[in-house]
């Protein structure tokens, strides 16, 4: 037997039908959740957490102080993820960007020496409080923020090369697959371990999106060819801002 449909799900499928069939359009203001609760036969916390999810698929927005409004539709961007893509040099996310119009571009902020914390020591396979170069970025689309990446490599790979600082030097902004090779490091492959998530607030007042909004959450590693982990990454993508596509290379033998 089916279990029935949690309350909270079923005002929220209720609420995405009033808004499809125009019963609210996009910058109207929701009634009170007290209103909804009464129409609906659920109470206020019901209304409540079917309001968050819309949230935080940016369905609706909540205003403080406000109110909760029907969020104006954006063009989600297309974040294509494959390793095969930075074989040919250049920006994978610049020509995302420039396939849909937009002009991509990055900001970024990196730290030398930086102690590795314990999940990033497992990752890069060395030991907790060994020395890392890390740089932060903030991905933007015409400008805005769309996706967030927090990267590592060990600092005893790159020290006293012309590819220490990721985004310094000759090859500046090359990416970690042509930075690598500069220093004779072939870079075979990656592994992506996605997981959605709830937005930190530090991440969602970054991507201007809802508190406790959607996120997918990649853990990303780069192998060498003999198998050592030369770089991970943490990268922070809104459901709300992106959709995210995987390109899959297939060979024939």
């Amino acid at each position: 037997m089916l279990e029935q449909q949690p309350p909270y799900l079923r005002i929220a499928d209720e609420l995405r039908r009033r808004i499809a069939e125009h019963e609210w359009e996009p910058g109207d203001r929701l009634p009170s959740r007290a209103q909804i609760g009464q129409e609906c036969g659920v109470g206020e916390n019901v209304v409540r957490r079917a309001q968050e999810l819309l949230i935080s698929q940016g369905v609706l927005e909540g205003r403080a102080g406000s109110g909760t409004y029907v969020a104006e539709p954006r063009q989600r961007v297309r974040v294509v993820r494959s390793s095969a893509r930075e074989q040919g040099g250049g920006s994978p996310f610049r020509a995302d960007m420039r396939a849909l119009g937009k002009q991509g571009d990055w900001e970024s902020r990196t730290e030398a020496k930086v102690p590795a914390l314990a999940e990033i020591a497992t990752r890069l396979g060395i030991a907790e409080g060994d020395l890392c170069v890390r740089t932060v970025y903030e991905f933007l689309a015409n400008g805005r923020p769309v996706q967030l990446s927090t990267s590592w490599e060990p600092y005893d790979l790159t020290a006293g090369t012309l590819i220490v600082l990721p985004e310094g030097g000759p090859h500046a902004g090359a990416g970690v697959v042509i930075r690598m090779a500069a220093i004779g490091i072939t870079v075979s492959h990656s592994v992506e371990q996605p997981e959605p998530r709830l937005a930190t607030a530090e991440e969602a007042s970054l991507l201007g999106i809802q508190k406790a909004a959607l996120v997918t959450h990649i853990r990303r590693t780069y192998y060498s060819s003999e198998g050592r982990p030369v770089e991970t990454a943490d990268i922070i993508i809104p459901a709300a801002l992106c959709e995210i596509v995987y390109e899959v290379p297939i060979s024939r033998r």
